[in-house]
């Protein structure tokens, strides 16, 4: 009876694990269970029914682009993180560069101020402007520099990057080459760093 009891146990426990990590696949983009993309696609079929053809085919155009810029931006924060954290240890935040951090915290403080926003607030480096972490990296260049080709490489695709987040962040439509360029550049970080 005993073994019965554990079976069932473990079985309900595996069940909920699986529930739960399903959730974070189907997130991204990876079907588990039920295929819920055509309810999706018609939620948003509806959401945007009101607007012209076009207006439409370019928002669909830049949301491609914000997810892949989303993504792209994040996966950098997280290897700064997980590079730094490695490299200068548990308190690598008190090390960055000291206009970037106190920038950093102020936009932080702000944050727990506006009690009404409750996304992510803990970390520090989610604070940072885009254009600081190419500062980062170039501040902390011994650590960075067995996987990045050059400081002018990194400065440069970011600086790049740094302008078309700012077309997206304000609703401007890109011309198709510049598509092509933002996913190139991408390719190439994502090739460079060992995505």
């Amino acid at each position: 009876m005993a073994d019965y009891h554990k079976d069932l146990r473990d079985y309900l426990f595996r069940g909920l694990m699986f529930e739960s990590e399903a959730d974070e696949f189907q997130l991204a983009g990876i079907q588990v269970g039920a295929d819920t993309s055509q309810a999706e696609e018609r939620l948003l079929s509806e959401a945007l029914a009101p607007f012209n053809i076009r207006r439409r085919n370019n928002a669909l155009q830049m949301a491609r682009l914000y997810a892949v810029l989303h993504c792209f931006e994040n996966e950098i924060r997280w290897f700064i993180r997980d590079t730094l954290e490695d490299k200068e240890g548990a308190d690598w935040t008190d090390k960055l560069p000291p206009k970037i951090k106190e920038f950093a915290e102020k936009r932080q403080a702000q944050a727990y101020k506006d009690s009404w926003l409750e996304g992510e607030k803990t970390d520090l480096l989610g604070f940072v402007e885009f254009g600081h972490l190419a500062q980062i990296i170039i501040s902390k260049w011994e650590h960075f520099e067995v996987i990045i080709p050059s400081q002018h490489w990194v400065k440069q695709k970011m600086d790049e990057l740094e302008k078309v987040r700012h077309f997206i962040a304000h609703n401007r439509m890109l011309l198709p080459s510049e598509f092509q360029r933002i996913y190139m550049y991408i390719a190439d970080w994502n090739k460079v760093i060992g995505l």
